[in-house]
């Protein structure tokens, strides 16, 4: 084997440009005094040592990347036949092979040996400094994976949230897009959306509307909640089945009496019936004779 020529004494530093100029110069010496024939041997012995190297790290590097693709289509299947959400499957494969393959060039390069030690060290460091950089970031980012792991709200849900009400446009790995009812676009963090609390309008099929009217006092109660039974039940897309139209006397105001009327429609009719069962209301009730109440303040004026 040729001598190594950058081995330092132990006597001195292992950067020391005395030790290597000496290491250089005995290797020289030796060379120059052995036969061309055990040159040529000891060249050879080399060439055969590296290129055993460079093949075995050719092999494992071939099989190395095809068992990730293999894995990947794995993964993929699983994913699919689970239905899981597309960000987050894109991201969960992406993820994998990007690991997989930083793992197996460490792997290749210590085959024809490089110490990756220090590559390890360094990849180390860049990435605790990466994290302390992009704190903010990552919350974001470990918001957005339980988001689509967990799955609180998919997209096409209406949901409210901080403040804000809409449908959900996109669900991205650290943001979330919803579209108001007026077509604004609404881009919350993750990070937040996480651990907030989150109304979801679109679980269910059906919902409920709900309605408090106030009438005056001294008005006949029964009328009243016969002729909101008239109205809600005389509306095609209020449901019947498997509850019926509630109405009841809800409470005594100090100017009217509360009476709530409730009913069942499909999540997609909420609206609609909410606003034509308003109407009705309003043109109906008066004409019945039954009236809406003003807000009453009795002044009481003492001359002396």
């Amino acid at each position: 084997m040729l001598p190594n020529i950058f081995q330092a004494d132990a006597a001195q530093p292992a950067d020391s440009t005395v030790n290597i100029v000496e290491n250089l110069g005995e290797t020289i010496g030796e060379l120059a005094e052995m036969p061309v024939k055990d040159i040529l041997m000891l060249l050879a012995e080399n060439a055969l040592h590296i290129g055993l190297k460079v093949l075995a790290a050719i092999v494992i590097y071939s099989a190395g990347a095809w068992i990730i693709q293999r894995v990947k289509k794995l993964l993929k299947k699983i994913m699919t036949k689970r239905s899981v959400e597309a960000s987050l499957s894109t991201f969960i494969l992406s993820f994998v092979s990007i690991t997989l393959t930083g793992l197996l060039l460490l792997v290749t390069i210590q085959t024809l040996g490089v110490d990756t030690s220090s590559i390890v060290a360094l990849i180390a460091g860049s990435g605790l400094a990466i994290g302390m950089a992009l704190s903010g970031t990552l919350q974001n980012f470990a918001g957005g994976m339980m988001i689509l792991f967990f799955k609180p709200f998919k997209v096409g849900d209406y949901i409210e949230t901080q403040g804000y009400s809409g449908t959900v446009n996109s669900i991205q790995i650290t943001s979330t897009v919803i579209k108001t009812t007026d077509n604004k676009t609404i881009v919350l963090p993750n990070g937040g959306l996480s651990g907030s609390i989150i109304n979801n309008y679109s679980t269910s099929e059906k919902r409920r509307c709900d309605w408090d009217i106030s009438i005056e006092y001294g008005s006949d109660i029964d009328l009243a909640k016969s002729v909101l039974l008239e109205i809600v039940s005389g509306n095609e897309k209020v449901l019947q089945e498997p509850e019926k139209p509630f109405v009841a006397l809800k409470s005594l105001a100090d100017s009217a009496i509360i009476v709530t009327c409730r009913v069942w429609v499909k999540r997609e009719d909420y609206w609609d019936t909410f606003y034509a069962v308003n109407e009705e209301i309003y043109k109906e009730l008066p004409k019945r004779g039954i009236g809406f109440p003003y807000p009453q303040l009795d002044v009481h004026i003492n001359n002396n």
